[in-house]
């Protein structure tokens, strides 16, 4: 079976099973690829260096594509904004994020929890063709996910990130009742996803779902 290639910020931190960047993570062959120097400030921002982070994906797509990748995501969901500039300029098939899942969810009430509510914005999901009032929660700026996601940090404490995590959703479902499926934004929230249904008794959907569809749809 020909791999998913897989963009991969330029980051340090641990990648856990479950997180995208551990081929643990797959039951399919993938290959990555860093983006040199584009590293997690670049891409969680409001308002990016677009021409900088597109040249970037540009040509690394054009690398994994030539190494054999049938098809290719990226390691952050906010790259979601280049979803549409990308899929002209890829070789192959592309899925940034798992936004992307926000418009098959046909009669669901969707919510999002995100590595960053501030800046996650209309515009990302424009990109992806949802709702640009999706209601959205972020973990915390000074937590400990933060601390090793945001800023790149070299440990990670993965009991700290699950009890944020379950905090994260508990608040968004406090202040939209009516959710019935939280999709995750952030490629390194996955590892957390079934603490989340456990607490919060809702659908949880992450990047590793939307790739297991779009892998199976490349044939």
């Amino acid at each position: 079976m020909r791999p998913l290639g897989i963009l991969m910020l330029d980051t340090r931190f641990p990648r856990i099973e479950g997180d995208i960047g551990n081929p643990a993570s797959f039951d399919f062959p993938v290959i990555f690829r860093t983006m040199t120097g584009i590293g997690p400030a670049d891409a969680v921002a409001a308002h990016p260096d677009r021409p900088r982070v597109l040249a970037a994906l540009k040509a690394n797509a054009e690398a994994l594509a030539a190494e054999g990748a049938v098809g290719l995501s990226t390691s952050c969901g906010f790259l979601a904004l280049y979803q549409k500039e990308l899929e002209a300029l890829s070789p192959v098939p592309v899925a940034t994020s798992a936004l992307l899942l926000i418009r098959t969810l046909t009669g669901r009430r969707v919510g999002v929890l995100t590595a960053s509510a501030t800046n996650l914005t209309p515009a990302h999901f424009a990109a992806v063709d949802a709702p640009r009032d999706t209601p959205v929660g972020g973990l915390p700026p000074d937590g400990s996910f933060a601390a090793t996601f945001l800023r790149n940090g070299q440990t990670l404490d993965r009991d700290a990130v699950e009890r944020e995590t379950v905090a994260a959703g508990n608040a968004l479902l406090a202040r939209h009742p009516g959710i019935d499926t939280i999709v995750l934004e952030c490629t390194n929230l996955p590892p957390y996803k079934e603490a989340l249904k456990a607490a919060l008794g809702v659908a949880v959907l992450d990047v590793l779902d939307l790739l297991r569809d779009f892998r199976k749809r490349l044939g």
